[in-house]
């Protein structure tokens, strides 16, 4: 039985296929995504003689799935609509990319094209694929045309006939089974104080096969089958976290399949949490004094050209100082190996930020309140640190009113932002009255309009208070000493809610 897995991407799909009987993934290129792309998957289907298409489906560190996730899940209904007769399943994946990069760099350097990193993917995908399931797909292609359907199996029988032959074998050859399989599951030595621990590491694509036989080798089980058995039967739908595990060899079978499965040991996988509202600025440092990142590569990296769709009607900031991917570092948790390189870092989050974009259709929605994507991940970023989530819809509609009317934004965090490129340690601008003067376009104090690009990088909340503001006719809002936020559609009421609501916060130096 022939089968194809594709690496849905937003700009490129990678693509692979192998043939069940040789249990072999081949790369097989790339399809371009430029609306034509369900076409060509057809085209490969029919090459290869096949309906049967797994899809990545990529998950979290918790197991949990994420907008791309969401992404794929909708390209699999478009294509079951183009190739109704597609037999689509998913497998699910995390740090596939990743994974594919460090392949590719261990056999060609660092001379790999973005392409080849799908397509390596994609193969990935496919082989965890037939390790994991090549029985029931085998299962799947010996039913007979002529013969009636078979009943479908449930997941408990399905695990049952692959257990079966198993079981006959142990039962033959041990004539007790189940003792010889409770004996091998126990630990290979007893426990003993000085006991020595036991660094196994587990690989992005190991099949539970190889990890099994590992195991084995390393002494740390008595049989890579009898494991095998137990995870297939206490765990079918856990997968073993990539990472480097402390073990020891008085740990019984199931303990090391506990701690595999629940990644609860030391691991070369690190996260990487980027906050809403912090800037480039803060996530460099993050970077270097956190993670130990070389500065000189940190600042490479973020001063490189990427083309990339998140960054479509950019302007060029360089010359007021600022960071040039302000506002496109999206806010979430990430996972990486320790080392990836720090153009792939940002590559992630510009893809995460892109993969909302796309799931909420802003580009369309920041459209009907007159701004282009860069202009409505800017005014989203100022509304970030201007305001808490339940306030930003208002917040925002506010800011839009005044650009409406010609009015100037007047927002403070503009203005902190231009002393940050200007005079980050306020040797020169020392008080309040001399920093609203401060001569930069990021200044809303004087310039009318947006600020040339972003101040921070906003989350969903902001991107989306942007996108579907609260309707309201104000021109001005604070927020008091209570925390509470105050508007007002007049210059007049906004003084009188400084002076009954803002005596001490409106006065914090900037």
């Amino acid at each position: 039985m022939k089968i194809v897995a594709l690496d849905v991407g937003t700009k490129r799909i990678g693509v692979a296929r192998a043939d069940t009987s040789v249990r072999i993934a081949i790369p097989d290129g790339t399809i371009v995504v430029n609306g034509h792309e369900f076409d060509e998957i057809a085209k490969i289907l029919k090459k290869y003689h096949t309906d049967y298409v797994v899809l990545g489906l990529p998950r979290n560190s918790k197991g949990l799935e994420t907008a791309q996730s969401a992404y794929v899940r909708d390209f699999s209904k478009k294509l079951k609509q183009h190739v109704p007769t597609a037999k689509i399943r998913f497998q699910d994946e995390s740090l596939t990319s990743v994974e594919a990069e460090n392949r590719l760099k261990s056999r060609k350097g660092l001379n790999y094209t973005k392409g080849e990193v799908d397509t390596e993917a994609a193969t990935i995908i496919l082989q965890d694929f037939i390790e994991n399931f090549s029985a029931s797909i085998k299962n799947e292609a010996e039913v007979a045309p002529e013969k009636p359907a078979k009943k479908k199996l449930s997941k408990g029988k399905k695990a049952a006939i692959i257990l079966i032959p198993i079981f006959v074998v142990l039962s033959a050859v041990a004539g007790g089974a189940v003792f010889w399989y409770n004996l091998q599951l126990s630990a290979p030595v007893a426990a003993a104080e000085d006991e020595e621990t036991v660094v196994f590491k587990v690989n992005r694509g190991d099949a539970t096969t190889k990890i099994a036989d590992n195991l084995e080798k390393e002494g740390l089980i008595k049989s890579s089958l009898a494991f095998q058995i137990y995870y297939r039967l206490n765990h079918a739908n856990d997968s073993l976290k990539v990472g480097e595990y402390k073990l020891k060899r008085s740990m019984s079978a199931p303990d090391i399949a506990k701690v595999l499965v629940e990644g609860e040991n030391e691991s070369n996988v690190f996260k990487l949490t980027i906050l809403p509202g912090e800037t480039v600025a803060e996530v460099k440092k993050k970077l270097i004094e956190k993670y130990g990142y070389n500065k000189t590569e940190v600042d490479a990296a973020f001063a490189k050209n990427y083309d990339h769709p998140a960054l479509k009607d950019r302007a060029d900031t360089s010359s007021y100082g600022a960071e040039p991917l302000e506002g496109y570092l999206y806010g979430d948790t990430y996972e990486f190996y320790k080392g990836e390189s720090v153009e792939k870092i940002i590559e992630t989050t510009l893809d995460a930020l892109w993969d909302v974009v796309q799931a909420h259709g802003l580009e369309t929605k920041f459209a009907a309140q007159g701004l282009d994507l860069y202009q409505g991940i800017t005014l989203a970023s100022i509304v970030q640190r201007e305001a808490s989530s339940p306030e930003q819809p208002k917040v925002a509609k506010v800011f839009l009113n005044r650009i409406a009317r010609g009015i100037p934004l007047g927002s403070d965090v503009t203005t902190q932002y231009a002393l940050d490129l200007v005079d980050p340690e306020r040797k020169t601008y020392t008080n309040n009255a001399d920093a609203l003067k401060v001569n930069s376009p990021y200044n809303t104090r004087l310039h009318a309009g947006l600020t040339p690009g972003p101040i921070s990088n906003p989350g969903l909340s902001a991107l989306l208070a942007v996108a579907d503001p609260t309707d309201t006719d104000a021109l001005y809002f604070l927020t008091g000493d209570d925390g509470m936020m105050y508007y007002s559609s007049t210059e007049q009421g906004h003084n009188q809610n400084i002076r009954d609501h803002c005596r001490e916060l409106c006065n914090v130096s900037l």
